[in-house]
Order: C-alpha cells, then structure tokens, then sequence
C-alpha cells in the first residue's frame, strides 16, 4: 500500500481533494492510503511518506521538506488541478511520481 501525504496551511480545502483523491483511486483499484496535514506536522507525518505533495499555497516550502525528509519525492500540485479539486490527475502525479 502507498501512502500519500498532501501538506498544506491549514488543511481545510486540502481534505476536499483528498476525498476526491480517494474516490479517483479506490475507482481505479489503487491500493494506497492518502491523508493531509498542516505543514507544521510534515515531520511527524510524512516521513514515512511514498510521496509528499504541496498545496500550491505552500509550494515555495519545498526544499524544506525535502530536507525533513530526505529520499522522499516532493512536488507542489498544479494550481489548476487544486482549483478544479481534480483528484484523478492528483493520483495520476503521484502515480508518477512514486514510478507506479
């Protein structure tokens, strides 16, 4: 199972799109576990993490979780993706991402 993690500010609209995100792969037989957490929770949270996305409000903190966790893909999700609340595409990045 692949865990997916999405940090963002606070994670209100974050937890919309991971609902949306579950549905996009539970649809498409993807076996992974996806959560949200505030970026003050990155280090606790994620650093068991297959993947880490950023909502775009947080994306210029990129090299700082690369840095709290080391070895672990991170990327800011599209602007676009995030507005349109498009968990598919979010899956199909973090698909990607991971080499799946």
């Amino acid at each position: 199972m692949r865990k997916i993690i999405l940090l963002c500010s606070a994670g209100m609209s974050t937890s919309m799109l991971v609902k949306k995100m579950q549905e996009a792969a539970k649809a498409e037989s993807y076996d992974c576990e996806i959560a949200a957490y505030p970026m003050s929770e990155a280090k606790e949270k994620a650093s068991d993490a297959d993947v880490i996305l950023l909502g775009p409000q947080v994306r210029f903190n990129k090299g700082k979780i690369q840095e709290l966790c080391p070895g672990i893909p991170v990327d800011a999700i599209d602007m676009k993706m995030y507005g349109r609340m498009d968990g598919k595409s979010v899956v199909a990045m973090a698909k990607k991402m991971i080499g799946d």
